[in-house]
């Protein structure tokens, strides 16, 4: 097993190498949609010349004459620039990152105890059967008079997205389960780069190379892939960040307001890519907006049933030794836990002055969410949390005026 110091900085290096070749990536995409959508209509000259649609713009002090070829040009360039490694390091760094944090790191983030009693090799073997068979799924349909279907693809895609988020989260922790629909998701945007984009490019550029006419259904083909991966940016990175908002992935019906956000953000891309073509529907982000406030709406969960104390006075000593015995095995300064040797988010609850200074945080994530002790590892009860609860309410009466 890894010493989990160097595990740490092994983390860190992944997750800053897939940041920024994801920054890479989501750029070109977005840059190349909204050139795209952009272009206008040339003049006769360069229309002679094979040129679909060209863009001047200014950026870093300089003037920038952008053109697009109907198909290709007469003759190939000396130097062509190609966009693919941003793709590739990115998923390479994606699944390099999970192997790292759920399937080395299973027992502290992948497997839920109180959800299953198959073993670490089981639920690891489920988690990449997902991401693969989802992959082919998604090329199997793709393949079908759907793939000409826009909207339709994609409300079929969510649909059964977040059906797989509800049978991921039977048998693994519900952050796991999120990540390993957003791997899918990259691993399908990953892969349309590799089987279709990449492929297309080629076979245009082979044909110019020949001195051929190169076949259209390829350059359509690779645009309708990249419109894909396009819309899938959005719901992507919305899973990637609610991983650090306990109220999505731990709520009883997470799995339903994971479909909910991938819908949202696929809605407010949709105003972007509009808004290049000169259409503007402001009530596409409005709707978005309050689809994102209905549903924090809807999510906001009902009070937890703890079990009811009646007058039982609960002492600071009682709280504290719940919280040392529960919490500080990772939040202190010397953590006692088999993974963490550092504190996570820098958080320490190992005496009572600093959880007094939390106690917000506590009741949010211990008591309203009960996300925390993360998979409850260290195995708090609900009478614990009752107890906790009880300690709260009677430090807010004695604050109170």
């Amino acid at each position: 097993m890894l010493d989990p110091y160097w595990s740490e900085w092994l983390h860190l290096l992944l997750r800053l190498l897939h940041v920024i070749t994801a920054i890479a990536w989501i750029g070109a995409s977005f840059y190349f949609v909204w050139l795209d959508n952009s272009l206008e209509t040339p003049p006769a000259w360069k229309q002679k010349k094979g040129i679909k649609g060209d863009l001047w713009a200014i950026h870093g002090g300089g003037f920038y004459e952008v053109a697009k070829y109907q198909l290709a040009p007469k003759q190939m360039p000396k130097h062509l620039h190609w966009f693919k490694w941003e793709a590739y390091s990115t998923w390479i760094t994606g699944m390099l990152l999970l192997t790292l944090m759920y399937y080395v790191g299973a027992s502290s983030y992948l497997i839920d105890p109180s959800k299953t009693d198959l073993g670490t090799s089981a639920v690891i073997l489920i988690g990449v059967l997902s991401i693969l068979g989802g992959w082919g799924v998604y090329e199997g349909l793709c393949r079908t008079p759907l793939a000409h279907r826009g909207w339709q693809l994609g409300l079929v895609c969510v649909g059964l997205l977040t059906a797989l988020a509800w049978a991921l989260s039977q048998v693994m922790g519900d952050r796991a389960a999120y990540i390993h629909i957003g791997a899918l998701i990259g691993t399908c945007m990953a892969g349309n780069v590799w089987r279709s984009i990449m492929p297309a490019q080629r076979a245009l550029v082979a044909a110019v190379a020949r001195g051929e006419a190169p076949d259209p259904r390829y350059g359509l083909e690779a645009k309708r892939r990249s419109t894909h991966n396009n819309y899938a940016t959005l719901p992507v990175l919305l899973i990637m960040l609610s991983n650090h908002f306990p109220m999505t992935y731990a709520h009883p019906d997470g799995w339903a307001i994971l479909g909910a956000l991938m819908l949202i953000g696929a809605w407010a891309r949709h105003f972007f890519n509009l808004r290049h073509h000169g259409i503007v529907k402001p009530w596409i982000l409005i709707s978005a907006f309050c689809a994102f406030m209905a549903l924090a709406w809807w999510a906001k969960p009902a009070p937890i049933q703890l079990p009811d104390l009646g007058e039982v006075h609960v002492s600071d000593q009682q709280a504290v030794a719940i919280v040392q015995e529960r919490c500080a095995t990772c939040h202190s300064p010397t953590p006692s836990d088999d993974i963490f040797r550092v504190s996570p988010g820098g958080i320490f609850l190992h005496d009572q002055a600093s959880i007094l200074r939390l106690i917000d945080r506590i009741e949010a994530r211990s008591i309203h969410t009960q996300d925390m002790p993360f998979l409850n590892k260290t195995g708090m009860t609900d009478a614990e949390r009752a107890l906790l609860a009880g300690w709260i309410a009677q430090l807010r009466r004695s604050d109170a005026p």
